[in-house]
């Protein structure tokens, strides 16, 4: 129903109400039917059930799949659970996680009910109750004052100087004006919910006057219970990590099938080939080289080195003002190609202000704008009351005149108090036995009723020529999106016996013009353009008037020359397909509502981008919640917002989105470096074991693989998660959503040092060999000896027989396979500081990384000589193992970087000549 377009009789007929309210039986016989005037609650969804539905992420699953793989390994080969006992911690502790960080819909829910009204004075009976705000019904006529509560949604029947604080429902930066006549939209649209100035809303508040109105929307049939709907059914999608992690999980679950499958058959085939049958020995054996190698092939650290790392850029955001609510949203910043910005609070101070004067004696002017005003300074000089006056409270203040010291000079004997229909307040005051009255109000109203006008300190009688001259002032100042007021002054000899106003507004003397406005952040100018040079579009979405949104996103610089602004009632007539094609022209939208703003960030959504939505009122949080990131205010802030929004500024500072975003810039490049070593190693160790397979021998143990894994990669790649940006990392384009974890040349990256690492691993395996071959025949090192063991080597790719007579006891191998590959992944951990840079000419350093690096260097030394320890990885066996052998494993492992530096610096002149190309071209 449209019920602002209908007169208070047609509306109290409509809810079968009347002035006086209904009877306490009508009232209980309503609630009966429509329900209790509070928002739906969303089912809960148990503790048990969150908790399993962490499980189902594909990361976890890998996880779990390793930890299955793990204990199958134990009990067949007898030995301890440590391997199961470490991956299922990790899948549980993000499983904690995750429960701990969701369900934030049902949060945002119990802050709408919270925002509501605890009791109403409600005319129950032909009398004035005091009763509970759930228990109001359509037809209840509520009494309102100010510093009220809107309980429910009501179309006024009687006001006075009754003005409502809207902001958090609209986005209106000013309380409303209210009147009860119906309105009319032209061209028979909806009048936007900011102007229907004859309507009440749950979740306002009244800031001035007094009224009394009709309820006709209570719980879920208000404009606040639209809004929880809304809530309600916006689901919240993956972030691009989450796609990408997916994605790369599912990669990995069917390769690590695929090579379970391909060398459990092919060492059954070979078997069979050799001997003509299959014995169980030999299928048992055959099972365990296929589980070596999905062991290998799973990064059982990936997920929590991803959680550790953004928990890290967390804690390094809350320092900044940017407190995160949700892990992944960390690196959605870092793609951010939208912000979504509502303006008052945001952009804006959330301050009216007033910023500029026009007439002869401002100090004067000033005074009479403050004398005439309700609004008081408290004891820390802030200001107190209805926005507007407090901002010409203020202004007297700076120039000067606090109130308190203006209300013993100047002091009140009577008033005519603001009437929005005759848009004026005056006051009558004594001063140094003079009686002076200042009124204020619309400049033309106030001008019609003056006759004179102040020039050097005397009236002098207005003037045609002087009025024009106000009234294009008054245009002037409008056209900048000014609020604003006139002031005029008139003298008695005593008090007046006839306060009425239309006795008093008359024959005034003009004092000047006041223009004031909710004033930019000043720190959001340069925030602007940063964005800008980061390939960043600010859009300003707000409930404010359409040239008061253009005047500040000139201001800020959101608004160029090509650049459209739309208001609501024009949204209303675009299709969601055509806002969908034309989104991209728009830069201010004006006079919105709450599902214009859905649709806005939507049709962004369907265009591609990755969009981040910014606000602090109620009416902001349907689509901060369908935001790719949401961001909330936090100290002016609603709490529906605050517990919607994905990301929450603690100094409600636009400006702290810059570096949050530069933030999540340098979280997903450095969680991409962590992902490269660690695939890079993982594949290393695949095609360590599936080359060694083929030529029939185990060069590494599943429990040498896990220990890699687990301990020996999961500290450097922690450690890479906190390496300082690289330069200039706010002047590159936001990378698309749509860009995969592989992309910019990481997966040619990720084989080439697999490969790098799987040929030193075997040559160390087969240098180790050939040393225990010496000794043990009694050999000396030489070359032709080692043609011989080469020749043998080959024979055994040909002949089973002969690699298990080769191969049957490797230990030394195997020692020194496990320390290259452990080494060599430690030293590749700082090759990846930088994808193509020099680590020679970096100018940071990470002394964590270094630190991890030393760390596992330690770890793995001591698997290797301590003893008891070094038994229960199998390396105990070895007898005859030298420190010479020692430092040959770890020489190999050092050639990774000079050998990555190596292909660095091809890339770099790659790179280059492309480049020259591309300028020649």
């Amino acid at each position: 129903m449209k019920y602002y377009s209908d007169s208070v009789e047609d509306v109290l007929a409509e809810v079968a109400g009347s002035a006086e309210g209904l009877t306490g039986e009508e009232a209980g016989a309503r609630l009966a039917q429509y329900g209790k005037n509070k928002l739906a609650e969303k089912k809960k969804v148990p503790l048990i059930v969150r908790f399993f539905k962490q499980m189902a992420d594909p990361m976890i699953l890998v996880l779990i799949a390793a930890a299955a793989v793990s204990l199958v390994t134990a009990i067949i080969n007898k030995e301890g659970f440590a391997d199961v006992i470490i991956i299922m911690t990790v899948v549980i502790i993000n499983a904690i996680l995750g429960v701990y960080q969701e369900n934030k819909a049902e949060k945002a829910i119990e802050a709408l009910q919270e925002m509501s009204a605890a009791t109403s004075k409600v005319r129950r009976d032909g009398v004035v109750k005091i009763v509970h705000s759930e228990e109001l019904v359509p037809g209840d006529v509520v009494e309102l004052e100010a510093g009220d509560q809107v309980p429910a949604d009501g179309r006024l029947i009687e006001c006075h100087s009754l003005k409502i604080e809207e902001a958090a429902l609209t986005g209106e930066s000013v309380p409303v004006t209210k009147q009860t006549e119906p309105l009319q939209a032209v061209g028979g649209k909806d009048v936007p919910l900011g102007d229907r100035k004859n309507m009440i809303y749950m979740g306002s508040s009244v800031s001035y006057g007094r009224g009394r109105a009709v309820i006709v929307g209570t719980g879920m049939n208000t404009e606040m219970g639209k809004i929880a709907d809304v809530l309600a059914k916006t689901s919240e999608g993956d972030t691009p990590l989450q796609k990408k992690l997916g994605q790369l999980s599912k990669i990995l679950s069917i390769l690590v099938l695929a090579i379970c499958v391909v060398i459990f058959g092919f060492g059954v085939a070979r078997a069979w080939i050799t001997d003509g049958s299959v014995k169980l020995d030999t299928v048992l054996a055959t099972f365990m080289t296929a589980i070596s190698l999905a062991v290998a092939a799973i990064p059982e650290g990936l997920a929590a080195v991803v959680t550790v790392v953004l928990s890290i850029g967390v804690t390094n955001m809350s320092k900044r003002n940017a407190i995160i609510r949700k892990l992944t949203a960390v690196e959605t910043l870092g793609c951010a190609q939208i912000i979504c910005s509502d303006k008052t609070g945001t952009l804006t101070q959330n301050k009216m202000t007033v910023v500029e004067h026009r007439g002869a004696d401002e100090l004067l002017t000033a005074v009479a704008m403050a004398c005439c005003s309700d609004s008081t300074l408290d004891e820390n000089n802030t200001a107190v009351g209805e926005p507007t006056e407090n901002a010409l409270v203020n202004y007297a203040y700076k120039l000067g005149k606090p109130k308190y010291e203006l209300a013993k000079e100047y002091v009140r004997v009577g008033e005519a108090p603001f009437d929005s229909m005759r848009k004026m307040m005056s006051t009558v005051h004594e001063h140094e036995g003079k009686v002076v009255q200042f009124t204020k109000g619309a400049p033309d109203i106030v001008l019609s009723r003056c006759a004179y006008y102040l020039d050097n300190g005397s009236a002098v009688p207005m003037t045609d020529a002087k009025r024009a001259q106000i009234l294009k002032d008054n245009k002037e100042m409008a056209d900048k999106a000014l609020r604003v007021l006139a002031a005029a002054e008139k003298f008695y000899d005593s008090v007046p016996g006839d306060l009425d106003a239309e006795a008093l507004e008359k024959d005034l003397v003009f004092l000047g013009l006041t223009g004031m406005i909710d004033p930019v952040r000043p720190e959001v100018v340069d925030a602007v353009k940063e964005c800008k040079s980061a390939g960043i579009r600010t859009v300003m979405i707000t409930g404010d008037h359409l040239d008061t949104a253009v005047a500040i996103a000139k201001e800020l610089g959101i608004l160029g020359e090509n650049d459209k602004a739309i208001s609501g009632s024009a949204l209303d007539d675009i299709s969601d397909e055509e806002l969908a094609e034309t989104i991209e022209q728009y830069r201010v939208y004006a006079r919105v509502q709450p599902e214009h703003k859905v649709r806005i960030v939507n049709a962004w959504k369907t265009k591609g981008y990755v969009t981040a939505m910014t606000g602090d009122g109620v009416n902001d949080a349907p689509s901060i919640k369908n935001a790719d990131i949401g961001v909330g205010m936090g100290i002016t802030g609603t709490d529906v917002t605050k517990n919607v929004a994905d990301m929450v500024l603690a100094d409600d500072n636009f400006a702290t989105i810059v570096g949050a975003v530069a933030e999540g810039r340098r979280i997903y490049d450095n969680i991409r470096k962590a992902i490269q070593f660690l695939l890079s190693s993982n594949m290393a160790e695949v095609l360590t074991v599936f080359t060694a397979t083929l030529l029939g021998f185990t060069v590494l143990k599943p429990v040498h693989l896990l220990w890699i894994n687990l301990i020996t990669d999961c500290f450097p790649a922690l450690a890479l998660g906190v390496e300082p940006a690289e330069a200039r990392i706010m002047e590159k384009q936001p990378r698309s959503s749509k860009s995969g974890i592989f992309s910019g040349g990481v997966g040619i990256d990720i084989a080439y040092q697999g490969i790098l690492v799987t040929v030193l691993t075997l040559l160390s395996f087969f240098i180790g060999e050939f040393i225990a071959w010496t000794v043990e025949q009694n050999l000396a090192l030489s070359f032709a000896n080692l043609g011989t063991y080469l020749g043998w080597v080959f024979e055994s790719v040909r002949d089973p027989a002969a690699s298990t007579a080769l191969f049957k006891d490797c230990v030394d191998g195997m020692t020194m396979a496990f320390i290259t590959m452990s080494m060599a992944e430690i030293f590749h951990s700082i090759n990846m500081r930088s994808q193509r840079g020099s680590i020679f000419k970096m100018k940071t350093a990470n002394l964590m990384l270094f630190g991890a690096a030393a760390l596992s260097f330690v770890l793995t030394t001591a698997v290797v000589f301590v003893p008891v320890v070094n038994t229960w990885f199998g390396f105990g066996l070895t007898a005859g193992f030298e420190f010479t052998e020692y430092l040959i494993a770890m020489g190999l492992a050092v050639l990774m970087i000079p050998l990555v530096e190596l292909v660095k610096l091809i890339q770099r002149a790659i790179a280059r000549g492309k480049t020259k190309i591309r300028i020649g071209s």
